[in-house]
């Protein structure tokens, strides 16, 4: 691996998706709305969960970090995505290209931590609710935020610092809407069979590792809820966490499906449509799910609305 980051290219051709200057617009249009959307959806949350008192328990804590967390996962990609459609201009810098692909791995990161806190949370929630409040205090919650986005900022820079030691002096154009690691390592022309192996080994503890401790808190969750006396009371633990375990599905499964496949050097062209998926319908659907299936999220947007109304 060289130890310089000199490179003979200067900047990255993002291909994304092709068609003629009609299609290119109507794409725009697309995303544009989808993107406004996830900004004002998540905004939405964050905003409910601080004017009303009674949502300042941890899970909704947590909910907004995530809420945050889901307006800048796309923004990190869609803006330059969409600038590309809108100037037929996709070239990115060799050093943005970079800042890219480090912010996409901190917020991922941070998003496979948060998940994992989550889950947590309502695993003391539903197994020891009389010991909730006081294992779940202010501070403990605080400090797990915070050392989620600790978590993610070292885990990306980890994962990118080597991007900056490979040299590009070949073929520029990248086939994907962003810089992601396995498209880029095929376009350098220094060694990349060592960083590549570490890279898949990392992937797999960062993802396997989290949602291993998932499905362990599930596990219990599930058998504590099986054993309350009445339907009532599974019902309503049970609704607690089907949100939540829908977006770990989500997300774990189109991470799984990225990069601990067999080959993830293999490009296919479900890729980009998976990866499309990935980083402008999920990030919109994330905060709907949480907030059409929960009953308390929509009691506040209500008293809320009302409240601006008069």
């Amino acid at each position: 691996m060289p130890s310089s980051n000199q490179t003979c290219v200067n900047e990255f051709i993002l291909l994304g998706l092709q068609g003629s200057r009609e299609v290119q617009i109507l794409y725009f249009v697309l995303f544009l709305v989808i993107y406004i959307l996830t900004i004002l959806t998540n905004c939405m949350i964050i905003t409910i969960v601080c004017i009303n008192k009674h949502l300042h328990t941890p899970m909704y804590f947590f909910l907004s970090n995530f809420a945050f967390l889901e307006i800048w996962y796309p923004t990190v990609t869609v803006p330059k995505m969409l600038s590309g459609f809108l100037t037929g201009n996709k070239a990115i810098s060799y050093r943005s290209c970079l800042a890219q692909l480090c912010s996409f791995y901190f917020l991922a990161s941070m998003e496979y931590i948060l998940l994992t806190v989550m889950a947590f949370d309502r695993y003391f929630a539903i197994c020891y609710p009389l010991q909730y409040g006081t294992i779940m205090n202010s501070s403990l919650c605080k400090k797990l935020a915070i050392g989620s986005w600790t978590g993610g900022f070292l885990n990306g820079w980890a994962l990118s610092i080597p991007g900056f030691l490979f040299s590009f002096c070949g073929s520029n154009e990248l086939s994907h809407f962003f810089c992601d690691t396995m498209p880029l390592m095929k376009l350098a022309s220094s060694d990349t069979v060592g960083y590549v192996v570490i890279f898949i080994y990392n992937a797999w503890i960062l993802v396997l590792l989290p949602l291993l401790l998932i499905i362990i808190s599930y596990c219990y969750i599930i058998m504590t809820i099986l054993r309350l006396p009445s339907a009532t009371g599974r019902m309503k633990a049970f609704s607690t966490c089907i949100s939540h375990l829908t977006v770990v599905l989500i997300f774990f499964g189109t991470v799984i499906f990225f990069y601990l496949r067999p080959n993830p050097m293999v490009s296919f062209e479900a890729d980009k449509a998976v990866s499309l998926i990935f980083l402008t319908i999920t990030p919109l659907l994330n905060p709907l799910i949480y907030s059409l299936r929960n009953k308390e999220v929509i009691k506040a947007f209500r008293k809320s609305w009302g409240r601006i109304r008069s």
